[in-house]
């Protein structure tokens, strides 16, 4: 396959250079000439159709048929029979994204003895349980999950695939998008539905959070994506003649080739800020490890979890759990306190879902006051230990 120019319609008005991202033509002699970094990706042939200047034997890539591909399914992730909240809230963007193509949706739940979870699942608007029951089943081990998944795809073919961003998450759902042939974007904060194509637009941070990229998956199916934690919302709903569906597979411990030695569980202090009703964060005007143990006793005061930027995480002031945004966690506390922070996009993105965002930053022009319900402008280092002095003595009500 090769593209070349037809000199006599070159101006060397140079589209082609500035559609080209390989840097694969350049102009001698007033007259575009392709170089040995082109990939033939068709990209200046597009910039040049005014003059038609270039022409390639390339045939256009075909998209497939998927009109045989129905159904917009969720990974049900468990626990020792505990549902993970995050697949409750792609349940309820699953709704949006079914209702927008005409579509069911159904939610995968694997496991031993975890049938006590299906109403949860209908409940959020599953309309189809797709259940696999096993003992080999009954602890997470990437391969058994994957070759659950993979058979399931296969046999009842969804248009779309969708699991948290979990541990587990990030490391089963690699597993079976390379097993079924089909792409995978990690770590989505957003999904929507293409009203001409029916394609889903799967929307991430890229770049450490400097750019939003917009993914769609035309050559493949299922379309899958995992989402973070906190982004969505769970939206219960009654559904009528909800659908059980028993599959049933064969497993031996001999393919799945790990087994579970021990299992040792940490305990956290605390709550996971995903979860807290409070959350008092702090970013650069803070100041440090001094400033935080500040922050953390008003946290403690108020019975909330103490967060971050990503900057203080980089200084390694707070683990990465804290991080609040963007390339850490997406949260929605009744009440969102934030101290020196400015409000860059990148640490917004992760906290604009709180109930009330309290405000307190030096400078009166700093973007998180547009997004707060209320505003104080002053030092932290002040205002914060007379919050704390009001709270301990019952001043505030």
């Amino acid at each position: 396959m090769t593209i070349w120019i037809i000199e006599d319609k070159c101006d060397g008005c140079r589209r082609c250079i500035k559609a080209c991202p390989y840097e694969g033509i350049e102009i001698k002699d007033g007259i575009a000439s392709v170089t040995e970094r082109c990939t033939s990706c068709g990209a200046c042939i597009e910039a040049c159709k005014k003059k038609n200047a270039i022409e390639s034997d390339i045939e256009p890539r075909k998209i497939p048929d998927f009109s045989d591909r129905q159904g917009v399914w969720v990974f049900a992730e468990q626990t020792d029979g505990k549902l993970a909240r995050v697949c409750l809230e792609l349940l309820g963007k699953a709704q949006d994204l079914a209702k927008d193509m005409g579509h069911k949706v159904s939610a995968v739940l694997l496991g031993k003895d975890v049938s006590h979870l299906i109403q949860t699942l209908h409940d959020h608007g599953a309309q189809n349980v797709y259940l696999v029951e096993d003992d080999l089943l009954k602890n997470f081990r990437t391969i058994a999950y994957t070759n659950v998944i993979e058979d399931l795809v296969l046999t009842y073919k969804p248009n779309i695939l969708l699991m948290g961003a979990t541990a587990l998450g990030r490391d089963l759902a690699p597993r079976v998008s390379r097993r079924v042939g089909t792409g995978l974007t990690a770590d989505c904060t957003q999904l929507a539905i293409d009203p001409d194509e029916k394609l889903m637009f799967q929307t991430r941070p890229a770049f450490g959070g400097n750019v939003m990229a917009t993914i769609a998956c035309k050559y493949a199916s299922p379309q899958m994506a995992t989402v973070r934690p906190g982004v969505m919302e769970a939206a219960p709903c009654k559904l009528e003649n909800p659908t059980l569906i028993r599959h049933k597979i064969s497993l031996k411990e001999q393919d799945i080739r790990t087994k579970i030695l021990e299992r040792v569980t940490q305990k956290k202090p605390g709550t996971d800020i995903i979860d807290a009703n409070v959350i008092v964060a702090g970013g650069r005007g803070v100041n440090g490890e001094q400033g935080f143990a500040m922050l953390k006793e008003l946290a403690d005061i108020l019975g909330g979890e103490l967060a971050c930027t990503r900057l203080i995480i980089e200084q390694g002031i707070l683990p990465h759990d804290a991080q609040v945004g963007q390339t850490g966690k997406t949260i929605r506390p009744e009440i969102y306190i934030a101290c020196g922070i400015s409000g860059a996009v990148q640490h917004t993105a992760g906290m604009t879902g709180s109930r009330y965002i309290i405000a307190i930053n030096n400078d009166p022009l700093a973007p998180i006051f547009k997004l707060a319900n209320w505003g104080i402008v002053g030092d932290v280092h002040e205002i914060v230990p007379e919050f704390i002095k009001q709270l301990s003595c019952g001043g505030a009500s």
